[in-house]
């Protein structure tokens, strides 16, 4: 048989080429692997920390979204609130305010009324007083005498009484 050169397998050569590769292997992951390792291990403990804070900004967005929700539901119920006292406020104003025109009103009336009977009054007895005098004169006339003052008195009072009598 025939050796072939070619295609030998020499043991020691495989050895020395495993030695090797284990040498180059142990040097890779000692001044290389290592550092790039650590450097992973800082680059995730970086985006880790992005990632708490951007959870923990998420939190207190949502917390201060809750918050403003509840201020705004508080402020729509206090504006509710202010709108129905002032409204109510300004009903009691309004009722007060027509109250008084009314009571100021009747007493305008009341005061119109007592002026005309006080009028109705003085018209009256200067009515009273002007058939006195008509009727005097014409009862002279008539009588064609003078007339005693106890006479006259009793004329008047009688013609009075029933003017006065047919009135009320």
């Amino acid at each position: 048989m025939q050796t072939l050169d070619v295609i030998s397998v020499n043991l020691w050569q495989i050895l020395i080429s495993l030695l090797n590769l284990l040498l180059v292997f142990l040097i890779i992951k000692k001044f290389l692997f290592a550092p790039v390792k650590k450097m992973l291990a800082q680059r995730q403990a970086v985006i880790d920390l992005q990632y708490a804070d951007a959870e923990k900004a998420k939190t207190d967005a949502l917390a201060d979204k809750k918050a403003w929700e509840e201020k705004i539901k508080n402020a729509d119920s206090e504006a509710d609130t202010i709108i129905k006292k002032a409204s109510e406020n300004a009903k009691f104003r309004g009722d007060r305010i027509v109250s008084d025109a009314r009571e100021k009103a009747d007493g305008i009336i009341r005061a119109a009324e007592m002026e005309a009977a006080l009028e109705r009054k003085k018209a009256e007895d200067a009515i009273k007083h002007e058939i006195v005098v008509v009727s005097t004169a014409l009862a002279e006339k008539m009588i064609a005498r003078e007339v005693k003052p106890s006479d006259h008195r009793e004329l008047v009072d009688s013609f009075l009484e029933n003017i006065g009598g047919g009135d009320d």
